[in-house]
C-alpha cells in the first residue's frame, strides 16, 4: 500500500465518480482506475461497489476513509515537520551559561528567540565557563554563553578557543560591592586599592578559577593581596554575605538588582580592561537550530 493510492481512494471516496476525481487528481481514468484496483488486491477488500448504477463506499470502504484521512494528515504533518526542522523551526536548542550572564544578556538572547523560534525547544543551565568548553567540544551542548580568559592566556590545561568559534557579545566591569553603611559606599567611584585592608567575599576558586585568579591578579597589581575570609560559588550568595557586613566583594557587572539600603555597587577608577561575554560553539555542529540562534545576533 502507497500513500498515492490512499490519496487516490480518499478523492475517489470524496467524489464517488472516477473521471471527476481523475481531474482533480490530475490523472487518467484508467490510470486512477488501476490504482484503485492495486489498492483492493493488497488490501484483500472491495472498496467500491455499484447500487443502482449509483457508485457508492463499501463497508470496508467507509472504515479505510477515515484512517487514511487521518495517515495523510500524518504524512503531511512529517514532511513539513521534516522541513521545519531543517530551517531550524523545530528542534532543541542546549545553552549553558555562567550566572553573570543571567541579569542583562541572557534574557534578551532568549526572548528575541523565544519570539522569532517558539516552538524551538530551549535546554537551558548554568555552568562555569571551564565545563562549557568541555562540553562543546564533547559535542554535548549547542551553544555556551561563558567569559574566555584574556587572550593569551589557558583555560585549565588547554586552550579554550582552540577548536571553537566565539563572539562577543557584552563588555562588562568590574564593580566594588560594599555595605550600604560602609564609608566608601558614599563616593560613586573608589580606586581598588582603598580596599586592601578589607575582608573579602570572594567567588570559589573552582567555580571559576579563571575569573578568581584574574581579580586576584588586579588586586595585586594594585598592591595587595586580598584577605578572602567568606567564599561562595554564586553571585546572590556573596552579595547576601556583603549586605550581612562579612566584607566587601568585587564582581563583573551587570549585577543583581539589591536593597540600596543593604549593598551598593560603585564604579572602580583603576584602568582595568573589561571582561568580555561571548557566546562561543564548535564550527562542527551543524545543527540548523544553532544556526539560527547565531543569527539573531548581537
Amino acid at each position: 500500500m502507497e500513500l498515492r493510492q490512499l490519496q487516490s481512494f480518499v478523492v475517489v471516496a470524496e467524489e464517488l465518480n472516477v473521471g471527476r476525481a481523475a481531474t482533480r487528481l490530475h490523472l487518467t481514468q484508467p490510470s486512477l482506475s488501476r490504482q484503485i484496483a492495486a489498492l483492493e488486491r493488497d488490501l484483500g477488500v472491495e472498496l467500491f461497489a455499484r447500487i443502482r448504477k449509483r457508485f457508492v463506499l463499501t463497508a470496508a470502504g467507509e472504515s479505510l476513509l477515515a484512517d487514511a484521512r487521518d495517515l495523510l494528515r500524518r504524512a503531511d504533518d512529517a514532511v513539513r515537520d521534516a522541513q521545519r526542522t531543517q530551517r531550524g523551526e523545530l528542534g532543541t536548542l542546549r545553552l549553558r551559561f555562567v550566572q553573570s550572564a543571567t541579569f542583562e544578556v541572557l534574557p534578551k538572547l532568549l526572548g528575541a528567540f523565544r519570539d522569532s523560534h517558539p516552538q524551538v525547544v530551549l535546554d537551558l543551565e548554568t555552568m562555569t565557563t571551564l565545563r562549557q568548553v568541555e562540553a562543546l567540544k564533547d559535542g554535548r551542548i549547542d551553544v555556551g554563553l561563558l567569559r574566555l580568559p584574556e587572550p593569551g592566556t589557558q583555560l585549565g590545561d588547554t586552550k579554550p578557543a582552540e577548536g571553537l568559534a566565539s563572539r562577543v557579545v557584552s563588555r562588562d566591569p568590574l564593580v566594588a560591592v560594599l555595605p550600604a553603611k560602609h564609608p566608601l559606599a558614599r563616593r560613586r567611584r573608589i580606586r581598588l586599592a582603598e580596599l586592601a585592608a578589607e575582608d573579602f567575599v570572594f567567588y570559589t576558586r573552582p567555580s571559576g578559577p579563571a575569573v578568581h585568579d584574574r581579580i586576584v591578579g588586579y588586586c595585586r597589581d594594585a598592591g595587595f593581596t586580598p584577605s578572602i575570609t567568606q567564599a561562595a560559588a554564586d553571585v546572590q550568595t556573596i552579595v547576601s554575605l556583603v549586605a550581612a557586613g562579612l566584607g566587601v566583594s568585587l564582581l563583573i557587572a551587570p549585577t543583581p538588582r539589591t536593597d540600596p539600603e543593604a549593598v551598593v555597587y560603585r564604579e572602580l577608577s583603576d584602568d582595568l580592561p573589561p571582561w568580555e561575554l561571548s557566546l562561543a560553539w564548535s564550527p562542527d555542529n551543524r545543527s540548523p537550530v544553532l544556526q539560527r540562534f547565531l543569527q539573531l545576533g548581537p
